[in-house]
C-alpha cells in the first residue's frame, strides 16, 4: 500500500537512478555491530537521571530532570514496551536489530528499568529531596506537621479533596473497577466494624488537583505535602463506620500506542477519534507500587489486572515523580538556570525608525539562519507568518504542521490569512503520537476559517518542517520559504534546540511548490534541487554522500562526515558510516538519544566518535555535513536516521548553501565534539561516560551557555555598527 501511494504521489525518483550505484566495498562486517536500540534509549534516560543527580546543577532543574526522566519512561513503557508485547501477543516476535528475540529483549528491559527506577528513587530521596530543603523548599510528610497546619490542611480536604474523591468498593455485587492507564491510586483493606469482613476499595488520586499541596504558615520554607498523603491521613471521612486496616499505592501503565489502518477507513479523524477511546482500554504493561505493598493487596492486583511478576515494580514512596513538574510555580528563580532571553535574529531586527521588521525585505537581501531557542521564533517563523497573513500582496500560503500548541499564534495567522481571502493550505499531521487529540482540534478550526487541511499520504507520517507563502511582486511571483528541523510550536520552541532556515530562493519555492502538490494532490514530479525528500530521495542522497567521502579518503583526499541526530537506529546507514571509517574517513555523531552504533569495533569504527549532550535546552536540530573535497556540503531538516524517517515519513532537508551558514553549522557541531565542551563520550560496550571536567577539575564548556554568549555578541556588534 506504501509503495503504490508513493508511485501515485509522485515521490519516487526514476530519474536519480544513480542515487543506486553507491559501491560497496568487499568488506565483511561483523554480525554483532549494533547496540539493542531498546537498552540504547534506556542508557538515554540514565543521561537524563545523571543531570538530576549532578548537586552542581540548580535545585529546582535538578527536580525537573527527574520529572522528565519520569514521563519519558512512561512513554517508553506505553509505545515500545507495548509494540514488543504486542509483537509477542499476535505471533510477529521478528528479531530486533540486534537479532534477539523480543521476549529476551522484555527480560533485558525489564532488569535495566527496575535498575534505574530504583536509581531514581534513590536520587529524590537521598540528594534532591535534601538539596531542596536546604534551599527552603521541603516536600514534607504528615506526621512531621504540628496541629495547626494538620488542621489547616484538613480544611482544605474538606473543601477542595474531598467532593471529588470516588471511592470505589470491591465485592461480589462490585467487579473490580477499570484502573486509567498513568493514575496514581490507593488500594485500601478495610473491616466492616459490625460483621468484621475485610473489604478492598480502590482510591484513584484526582489528577486535575495540585499533587504537591503548599502547606499553610508564616514560615519562611516553602512546604508542600504530597496530595496522596494528604488523602491516605483522612480516609476515615471517606469510609465511616468501618475500620481502615491498610493503604498502599500503586500506578499502572497501560499500551498507548495508536495503530489505524488507513487503507480500511474512509475518514482518518473518524477512524483516529475512536482508536484515541481505545487508547485509553489498552492492556496493562506496568505496575508500580510502594515498597511497603503487602502480599495480599499485591497478589489481587497482579491477578485483577492480569500482570506478570516481571511486569511489578516496587518502589519507594511516592511514586509518579512526574508531579515535580509541579515545582515550576514555585517563585525562587536562584534556584533554576540564570536566565536565557532569546534575541531578535540580526537579519529580522528594525531598522531605522520603525518598531517592526519587514521580514519579506530581509529575506531578500539574502538566505536567514535563525538558531531557537537563542534567537526568538516570535520575531522569526512567527512574524513571518503573521507578515504573510496581513500582506495584500501575499496571496497564498503552505504549511505542514506536526504539533502545535494549545493557543498557537502560528494556526491564528493561517485562519486570519483565509479569513483575508487568501489561499492557505495546511498539512496537518493528526496522527502525531500523544498530539492527535489537540490536532484533531485545531484542524477542524482550520477548516471552519476555510483554510484548505489536508493529511497528506495513505501510510506516511508527514513529518518535514516546511512554510511557503507565495507574493506577488511587480507583476511576478516570488517564493518565501521556510525549512525548520523543529515543529511550529511557540511554546516548545522556548526550549527545544533547532535551526530554521528562510529563503526567497526561486528553486527551494519549486521545490516546495512541487512537494506541497505531491502531498495535497496528485501531481507527479520527478526531482527537487535544493531538497533530500524521504522516503525514496532521502535515503539514498546520504547514502551516496557518505560513499563520497570514502571515495575521497580512499583517494587520498580529506574526508569527513559530521551527522548531529536524535537517534542513529537505521542499519544501512551505520554500514555505510562503518565503510567510510574503515577507509579513513573522519565520522562523528552527535546523538540526544538512541544509538546503534558502536565505536569498540577494532579496524571498523576506529574513526568514529559519539557524543552526547542533554542540558537545559533539548538538542532536536539535526544536521548533516560532508567536507566534499574542501567544497562542504551542508544540510538541515527533520529527518533521524530511523527506519521510520527514512522509510515510513515524509521529511525534508534542505541543503544550505551561504558560506557563512555553513561556517557557523560547522561551529556550532566542532564547538560541540570537542573535549573541552561538556558531553556524554559513547565507550566500549555501549557505556556513555559524562566529562565535565578537566583533569585539575575544572568545568568544561557548557555548549548551550556558550553558544547564547555568542549570539547575543552578533547582536551587539550589529548594534554597534
Amino acid at each position: 500500500m506504501i509503495d503504490s501511494a508513493l508511485a501515485d504521489a509522485g515521490l519516487g525518483d526514476a530519474e536519480d537512478d544513480d542515487f543506486d550505484a553507491i559501491e560497496s566495498p568487499d568488506s565483511l562486517l561483523p554480525d554483532h555491530r549494533y547496540h539493542d536500540r531498546e537498552i540504547s534509549w534506556l542508557a538515554f534516560n540514565q543521561r537524563v537521571l545523571e543531570l538530576a543527580e549532578d548537586a552542581t546543577l540548580p535545585e529546582l532543574e535538578r527536580a525537573n530532570f527527574l520529572a522528565i526522566f519520569a514521563s519519558n519512561l512512561d512513554e517508553f513503557f506505553m509505545v515500545r514496551v507495548a509494540g514488543l508485547k504486542r509483537r509477542i501477543v499476535t505471533g510477529l516476535a521478528v528479531p530486533t536489530n540486534v537479532g534477539r528475540s523480543p521476549a529476551d529483549v522484555l527480560a533485558d528491559i525489564s532488569r535495566e528499568a527496575h535498575a534505574l527506577q530504583l536509581r531514581h528513587a534513590a536520587a529524590w530521596t537521598d540528594q534532591v529531596r535534601p538539596a531542596l530543603a536546604d534551599a527552603g523548599i521541603e516536600i514534607t510528610e504528615w506526621h512531621t506537621l504540628t496541629e495547626a497546619e494538620r488542621a489547616a490542611l484538613t480544611e482544605y480536604f474538606q473543601l477542595h479533596v474531598f467532593p471529588v474523591l470516588m471511592p470505589l468498593a470491591v465485592d461480589p455485587a462490585h467487579p473490580f473497577p477499570y484502573i486509567s492507564g498513568l493514575s496514581l491510586n490507593l488500594a485500601i483493606r478495610i473491616r466492616n466494624a459490625r460483621t468484621g469482613r475485610q473489604e478492598f476499595a480502590r482510591l484513584k488520586v484526582p489528577p486535575m488537583l495540585p499533587r504537591l499541596v503548599e502547606v499553610p504558615g508564616d514560615s519562611e520554607i516553602a512546604r508542600y505535602l504530597p496530595l496522596e498523603d494528604l488523602i491516605s491521613n483522612h480516609l476515615g471521612d471517606l469510609f465511616p463506620g468501618m475500620e481502615v486496616l491498610d493503604h498502599h499505592a500503586f500506578r499502572l501503565t497501560r499500551n498507548e500506542d495508536v495503530e489505524i489502518e488507513e487503507d480500511e477507513s474512509e475518514n482518518l479523524i473518524q477512524a483516529l477519534e475512536a482508536e484515541l477511546l481505545r487508547r485509553r482500554f489498552g492492556p496493562p504493561i506496568r505496575l508500580e507500587i510502594a515498597d511497603d505493598m503487602d502480599e495480599v493487596t499485591l497478589d489481587l492486583l497482579i491477578k485483577e489486572l492480569d500482570i506478570t511478576d516481571q511486569e511489578v515494580y516496587r518502589l519507594p514512596s511516592p511514586l509518579d515523580l512526574r508531579g515535580l513538574f509541579s515545582l515550576s510555580r514555585v517563585n525562587r528563580p536562584d534556584l533554576r538556570y540564570p536566565p536565557h532571553l532569546p534575541t531578535t535574529a540580526v537579519a529580522f531586527q528594525p531598522t531605522g525608525t520603525s518598531t517592526r521588521a519587514d521580514i519579506f525585505a530581509a529575506i531578500r537581501k539574502g538566505d536567514v539562519l535563525v538558531h531557537h531557542p537563542y534567537e526568538s521564533f516570535a520575531t522569526s517563523v512567527q512574524a513571518f507568518l503573521e507578515q504573510a497573513a496581513r500582506d495584500p500582496h501575499v496571496l497564498a500560503i503552505k504549511q505542514t504542521l506536526y504539533r502545535t500548541s494549545g493557543d498557537s499564534p502560528v494556526v491564528q495567522a493561517l485562519i486570519d490569512a483565509a479569513e483575508a481571502g487568501k489561499q492557505v493550505l495546511a498539512l496537518v499531521e493528526v496522527k502525531a503520537r500523544f498530539d492527535e487529540a489537540n490536532n484533531i482540534v485545531w484542524a477542524r478550526k482550520l477548516e471552519k476559517a476555510g483554510v484548505h487541511v489536508v493529511y497528506g499520504l495513505v501510510g506516511l507520517k508527514t513529518h518535514c518542517k516546511l512554510a511557503l507563502v507565495i507574493r506577488e511582486e511587480d507583476g511576478m511571483l516570488r517564493h518565501y520559504s521556510h525549512v525548520g528541523t523543529g515543529n511550529y510550536n511557540p511554546k516548545t520552541s522556548r526550549v527545544y534546540e533547532d535551526f530554521g532556515l528562510f529563503t526567497a530562493d526561486a528553486q527551494v519555492g519549486k521545490d516546495l511548490t512541487r512537494l506541497f502538490n505531491e502531498l495535497s494532490g496528485y501531481a507527479i514530479e520527478k526531482k527537487f534541487k535544493r531538497l533530500l525528500v524521504a522516503p525514496l530521495h532521502l535515503r539514498k542522497g546520504l547514502l551516496r554522500q557518505i560513499d563520497n567521502e570514502r571515495k575521497n579518503a580512499e583517494a587520498g583526499k580529506p574526508a569527513h562526515i559530521r551527522i548531529k541526530i536524535n537517534s542513529l537506529v537505521d542499519e544501512e546507514i551505520i554500514d555505510q558510516l562503518y565503510r567510510a571509517s574503515q577507509a579513513g574517513v573522519k565520522v562523528d555523531v552527535w546523538v540526544r538519544g538512541i544509538c546503534s552504533i558502536k565505536v569498540d569495533l577494532p579496524g571498523i569504527s576506529d574513526n568514529i566518535t559519539v557524543r552526547s549532550i542533554l542540558g537545559r535546552y533539548l538538542e532536536h536540530s539535526r544536521i548533516f555535513a560532508f567536507d566534499n573535497d574542501g567544497d562542504p556540503q551542508v544540510h538541515i531538516g527533520s529527518a533521524d536516521m530511523m527506519h521510520r524517517n527514512l522509510d515510513r515519513r515524509v521529511e525534508a532537508l534542505v541543503r544550505v548553501t551561504d558560506p557563512t551558514h555553513v561556517k557557523e553549522l560547522l561551529s556550532f557541531f566542532d564547538l560541540a565534539m570537542d573535549d573541552g565542551t561538556v558531553s556524554w563520550h559513547l565507550g566500549d560496550d555501549g557505556v556513555w561516560t559524562r566529562h565535565s571536567a578537566d583533569a585539575d577539575g575544572k568545568p568544561l564548556i557548557d555548549l548551550q551557555d556558550k553558544t547564547m554568549s555568542q549570539i547575543r555578541r552578533r547582536r551587539r556588534t550589529r548594534t554597534v555598527r
